[in-house]
């Protein structure tokens, strides 16, 4: 054989060899397109300062999705959880939602737990045009920016001017407070508007606000500024924030001497604060929150007991939330009828009257859920249902 042929042949070789890597990579395409499974993404805060947040939602999620997984899925399909770690940090949040959206390709995006975090996703997944649906923000700005709705951005929690009315009206009402002090979180985006609502609520109500106070995240040492508080002599102080901090804060207030009650909100509410804390100083400290395991609501009932006997542990506000949220997304893609992302978004924005873990939900005209609150009293470390708030 000749030499021209002996080149000729392999030439012809290595074309089809080529050819055969082609359609290989066009029929994994046509694969991935056709895919058993529906890939969606949790940015959550699974390390770092509220991590146990992070992970309670997570894992309420987590249940929704095996539940349906187990019925047979969805369209048809498997649903898959794909969950970056955040790091209770803004600009990890925004780094999380850029990986699930650019490497894994999902089509919608749960989380975060905060606000702050939450907020700086924002642009990314309007750029994308990827839905997020957050099960805990409750921020006001997450779903509205300057009177204008966020179209790709929902939620499964109530807002922040509810909780803080909910509160103003339980200091003025239950527990008969003529004055208050704010103890702000002034890194916070959502201790800011809690404090803000409960402050314009409070004052609408005749009370008065005689001291104002702030601290930032990852403080140790509130003393100084809890003096000052004391010296004010407030019926009540409302301390919008989370476990950890609040956890010093309360321990700390009551070792000066500080013994009025002391009101809160869903950031309360994580077992680590009575770890930090102790269980006798939370004593007269109550906060707002989505929900409560000790509620006999049958759909609460069912709930607690698939969640207790998948992680063995009685679930949080947040985890229930979290299956909510799982449970808003799981409906959203049966009526789109599509795991397209547009197709999602547009059904999410149609909710109405879904049946979840904490009630009937209906989301309104800015993407905010229509739902009731409680208040939560602390009693010898333990959370005690205190009284059910309607919207």
């Amino acid at each position: 054989m000749s030499k021209k042929c002996l080149i000729f042949i392999g030439l012809a070789v290595a074309l089809t060899m080529l050819a055969g890597l082609v359609a290989g990579c066009g029929s994994s395409d046509s694969k991935t397109a056709d895919s058993k499974e529906i890939k969606v993404g949790g940015n959550f805060e699974m390390t770092g300062g509220i991590a146990n947040f992070g992970n309670q939602t997570a894992n309420g999620i987590k249940l929704a999705f095996k539940e349906a997984n187990a019925a047979g899925g969805v369209l048809g399909k498997q649903l898959t959880f794909i969950i970056a770690d955040n790091k209770s940090e803004p600009a990890e949040a925004a780094n999380a939602i850029t990986k699930l959206i650019t490497q894994d390709k999902v089509v919608a995006v749960l989380g975060p737990v905060s606000s702050s975090n939450v907020l700086a996703t924002l642009q990314i997944a309007q750029d994308n045009k990827i839905p997020v649906l957050t099960a805990t923000a409750t921020n006001p700005k997450v779903t509205v920016d300057n009177g204008k709705v966020r179209p790709y951005v929902f939620r499964a929690c109530f807002i922040d001017p509810f909780q803080g009315k909910v509160m103003a009206d339980f200091a003025a009402k239950s527990v008969k407070a003529k004055t208050a002090a704010i103890y702000v979180d002034n890194s916070s985006d959502y201790s800011k508007g809690l404090a803000e609502v409960f402050e314009t609520s409070f004052t609408q109500g005749g009370g008065k606000i005689v001291a104002k106070e702030g601290f930032l995240q990852k403080d140790t040492d509130f003393k100084a500024t809890l003096t000052k508080i004391k010296a004010a002599n407030p019926d009540v102080i409302f301390i919008p924030a989370y476990y950890e901090e609040v956890g010093k804060i309360v321990k700390q207030a009551r070792e000066l001497g500080i013994t009025v009650p002391l009101l809160g909100t869903d950031g309360w509410d994580d077992s680590k604060l009575v770890d930090i804390a102790g269980a006798a100083p939370l004593n007269n400290g109550f906060f707002s929150n989505h929900y409560s395991s000790q509620d006999k609501d049958p759909n609460i009932v069912k709930f607690v007991e698939a969640y207790k006997k998948e992680y063995g542990q009685e679930p949080s506000a947040l985890a229930a939330l979290g299956y909510d949220a799982g449970l808003m997304l799981i409906d959203a893609i049966k009526r789109a009828g599509s795991a397209d992302p547009a197709k999602i978004r547009d059904a999410l924005e149609q909710t109405k009257n879904l049946q979840v873990s904490t009630g009937i939900l209906t989301l309104d005209a800015n993407h905010n859920p229509v739902k009731s609150a409680v208040v939560i009293e602390m009693k010898d470390g333990k959370q005690l249902f205190k009284e059910k708030i309607n919207p």
